[in-house]
């Protein structure tokens, strides 16, 4: 009974008994097949457990070992291991099921499985791609639908995606999904790179700025863009409701009136020559005029806009939230162009679409100021990134404490080191209890001890390594973490996840390549020697 079980596991899994290379293979699906057999009655299954005729099996999958292959064999390599390996695709879907597959009714159409939305997820931010780009890649690349396990063979009909289908399912995963399977991934790192299981790691942290996808800010546009969008709000009651919503005939000649006096306002603040200040300030009374003449029409028929359903009820606060925002920057250009006032820069906003966005200046020529968020990533001796941190009007000297808090209790570390701006003596106290060596330049003039601790062999030594993270961050950038082009805070935080998860599982694949084709050549010079 249990010989027939078996043969009816493999069967189903596209194996062949006759086949000894895969037989320990074999075994060691057939618990991962065991363990998820009882999750067919979910709509929304892990993966497809019943092989389709004509597909090809994910662990079948053949994937280049040769060097100067590309980033996409390296990921496949790990996705493939992960899905293979019971330990890890038993962690990994434990995690996606609590996300994406809790306390939904076991009916309805299928969805795309957790297998598909993780390995679409990846690709996308392992090479920087839309979503438009994606949907073309997992309809037309062979490896990428491989590893998903919609392949099938010359002659078989071909399953294909719907763009919005690839949207609406790896949109589904959430900053705190994305921490937890990241997790995953550094420890099935670890796993493959160290030597020994004790082995303790040598951290290397270093911070960069993530931007946001917006224009650059002045008050001015800003002001236009909340006119614009107030606009937009009302032209949608007008739409929805032609007879009830009236006073708004001539809706296009405000967006025009409004965007015409915002360019008069750039053209005489980029221009030169005598009077600038005073064209200036003529331009800038006319736009306020303009815009309060506005802002008292929203205020008289706002009160008027029907409010019959949900999306009424969305729309009505959508536009509270953009009539604040007009408020607020004719308040912020009467000071500061009229009034000449000093805004303090708290109360500035750079953004009325990702509110969070941040002006960041590092110091640097170029680009001296960067709108987004600064990125704290620690990187250890196998640049595997352990641990990001988003920095919320954070400077780095003030991440170290939790930092160390957090990696200090999930890795014994032997040595850490930072670049100067990290520098504080609370820090590096607090690090030298629970690090072996710790790698804090001081930021100014050192005293004696200081001086004499820096100049010690091991200190230099590693400090120069540091300079390894640089290139971490720059794959990081490359691979899409230069500007982040989905909308809202919560998707900001997803997608620097989410890069930061695909370039892990690079590494690690281009790692196990590397030991597979170590073990090729190996074969290779015993069979030369025996022959």
């Amino acid at each position: 009974m249990l010989k027939t079980c078996l043969n009816i596991a493999d069967f189903s899994l596209g194996y062949y008994a006759e086949n000894a290379d895969i037989q320990c293979i074999k075994q060691k699906r057939f618990g991962y097949y065991s363990h998820h057999i009882k999750q067919g009655s979910v709509m929304r299954k892990s993966f497809e457990q019943q092989m389709i005729l004509g597909s090809i099996p994910i662990s079948e999958t053949k994937i280049t070992t040769k060097r100067r292959s590309g980033a996409f064999p390296g990921l496949c390599f790990a996705l493939k291991e992960i899905f293979i390996t019971p330990k890890w695709n038993e962690k990994v879907f434990k995690i996606l099921k609590a996300k994406i597959t809790a306390g939904k009714k076991q009916t309805g159409r299928p969805g795309m499985n957790l297998w598909q939305i993780f390995v679409l997820s990846q690709v996308r931010l392992l090479k920087d791609l839309s979503y438009d780009d994606l949907h073309d890649l997992a309809n037309n690349h062979s490896l990428i639908r491989q590893i998903m396990g919609i392949e099938k063979g010359f002659g078989y009909e071909r399953y294909e995606f719907e763009y919005q289908t690839i949207v609406d399912n790896v949109s589904l995963l959430d900053d705190e999904t994305v921490r937890e399977l990241n997790e995953v991934i550094v420890e099935f790192g670890h796993e493959v790179f160290k030597k020994k299981e004790a082995e303790a790691l040598c951290l290397k942290t270093d911070s960069f700025v993530v931007e946001s996808n917006v224009h650059f800010p002045t008050d001015y546009n800003l002001l236009w863009d909340s006119a614009r969008k107030c606009l937009d709000m009302v032209d949608k009651f007008r739409e929805k409701y032609p007879m009830e919503v009236v006073g708004w005939r001539k809706m296009h000649d405000w967006y025009r009136l409004m965007k015409n006096s915002m360019r008069a306002v750039g053209k005489a603040s980029s221009s030169g020559g005598k009077g600038k200040e005073q064209r200036i300030k003529r331009a800038v009374r006319y736009y306020l005029s303009k815009a309060r003449a506005l802002q008292d029409k929203l205020e008289g028929s706002k009160e008027m806009l029907p409010q019959r359903d949900t999306m009424d009820l969305l729309i009505r606060l959508e536009l509270d939230q953009y009539m604040g925002f007009l408020e607020k920057h004719i308040d912020l250009l009467e000071r500061r162009k009229i009034k000449e006032e000093q805004i303090p820069h708290e109360e500035k906003v750079f953004s009325i679409f990702e509110e969070y966005t941040e002006w960041i200046t590092k110091g640097k020529l170029h680009p001296n100021v960067e709108l987004g968020k600064k990125l704290a990533i620690t990187t250890d001796q196998y640049h595997l990134i352990v641990d990001y941190r988003i920095m919320d009007h954070q400077s780095d000297s003030e991440i170290v404490k939790p930092l160390a808090e957090r990696l200090t209790v999930l890795f014994d570390i032997t040595s850490w080191s930072f670049d100067k701006g990290f520098w504080h003596k609370d820090n590096k106290a607090l690090l030298e209890e629970c690090v072996g060596k710790v790698i804090m330049p001081k930021k100014g003039k050192c005293n004696k001890q200081e001086l004499e601790e820096e100049r010690q062999q091991q200190f230099k030594l590693l400090r120069n390594k540091h300079s390894a993270v640089e290139s971490n961050i720059n794959e990081l950038e490359c691979r899409g973490l230069d500007r982040c082009p989905d909308r809202g805070y919560g998707n900001f935080k997803r997608y620097i996840g989410l890069a930061v998860g695909s370039y892990n599982l690079r590494r690690i694949g281009q790692e196990l390549i590397a030991i597979q084709r170590e073990e090729q050549q190996s074969k290779e010079r015993e069979f030369r020697r025996a022959a």
